[in-house]
């Protein structure tokens, strides 16, 4: 063997001998020895040995799987080797390990997985996607905010972060929603048109309203259009996960956006109550709500008229301590205009 020969040789020994793992590495490996505990393992590419905890081998805990010597299986590394302890491997971990891959494979490409909710956490909720826990952020719920309602629920989501070594998988289901929303939305909206009836899902409630899946997009329900009575929030109405059926109000094929209205399902009560109250009528009302300046009065499903807290009585009185809501009171219409939605009451004038 020349002695350029003899280099090259050792050079290959060298680099063979020479790889490093990490935690995570999958690597290939040859049983040489059972242990009282579990097997050394003759790892490919390093000069000592590994071990295998019992613990770590496949199949259950009371039944773990039978190795013999000789057999070559790949392993995941548990712990890394240092000066104390060799190499720790693990056969229960190829299974994760092989979904850590396809998960990392789905960040990287931007596929959409399913996942399926198992709890509800602090924060958000918790997921089962590839035999692994991952968790997706109220921010990142369609929803805005975590319900019972999901528990069970198979969901489709993005990967934003899969980090083995750190056991951390962060998942977004608004990714995925907004992905799909892009691949159906012109088809969906060009089936639909103004003063149709749908019936959607409502998916997110906020200050402002609700928004309700309506075949794979997100239409908008405005708090006004939830009621013909004044609420003070949507969620006074309407839950995470109702299934209801609204009107088509406003369809904006520039913007890609459609509005919805659930009041709008039943006749505007301020049209029915037209003849049927007169000024000075005298009648029986429920208390809705009470303001420093008086009482709103519900007098007919859906129609409010205000109780000013100077037609109270002629003395100077205080509305929080003369009603509180629910109060079934009788007023006298003083003033009766329902074609501006407006009806004012009065107590005082009734013994006048």
């Amino acid at each position: 063997m020349t002695e350029k020969t003899m280099d090259e040789f050792e050079q290959l020994l060298e680099e063979t001998f020479s790889k490093s793992y990490s935690v995570a590495d999958i690597v290939e490996g040859t049983v040489i020895r059972k242990e009282a505990d579990g097997y050394l393992i003759s790892v490919k590419g390093i000069k000592t040995e590994a071990y295998l905890p019992e613990k770590e081998v496949s199949g259950s805990d009371e039944e773990p799987e039978k190795l013999e010597i000789g057999d070559i299986r790949e392993f995941y590394v548990l712990k890394e080797e240092n000066d104390d302890e060799a190499m720790q491997l693990s056969l229960k971990r190829i299974a994760f390990a092989q979904s850590w891959a396809q998960l990392n494979d789905a960040k990287v490409m931007g596929d959409t997985i399913l996942a399926k909710v198992v709890s509800i956490v602090k924060g958000g909720v918790l997921v089962d996607v590839a035999g692994l826990k991952g968790f997706i952020p109220s921010s990142q719920l369609r929803t805005g905010t975590p319900f019972d309602g999901l528990i069970d629920q198979k969901i489709e989501v993005k990967v934003l972060e899969a980090d083995p070594k750190k056991n951390k998988l962060i998942l977004s289901q608004r990714m995925a929603v907004a992905e799909q929303r892009n691949q159906v939305v012109d088809n969906v909206i060009s089936s639909l048109e103004e003063e149709m009836v749908v019936k959607g899902n409502v998916v997110r409630i906020t200050d402002f309203g609700a928004f309700v899946d309506i075949n794979g997009i997100d239409g908008l329900l405005p708090i006004s259009e939830i009621s013909w009575q004044r609420i003070k929030h949507p969620s006074d109405v309407l839950t995470l996960g109702d299934t209801i059926e609204v009107k088509i109000i406003k369809i904006d094929n520039e913007l890609k956006r459609i509005s919805l209205s659930l009041k709008r399902m039943t006749e505007n009560p301020w049209l029915q109550i037209e003849g049927q109250f007169e000024e000075g009528q005298v009648i029986k009302g429920t208390v809705n709500k009470v303001v420093s300046f008086g009482a709103f009065i519900n007098i007919f499903p859906g129609v409010e008229a205000l109780l000013p807290v100077a037609e109270i009585s002629d003395e100077n009185v205080n509305p929080f301590n003369m009603f509180k809501v629910g109060d079934e009171i009788e007023v006298l219409i003083k003033k009766f205009t329902p074609q501006e939605h407006r009806i004012a009451l009065s107590i005082k004038d009734i013994k006048k």
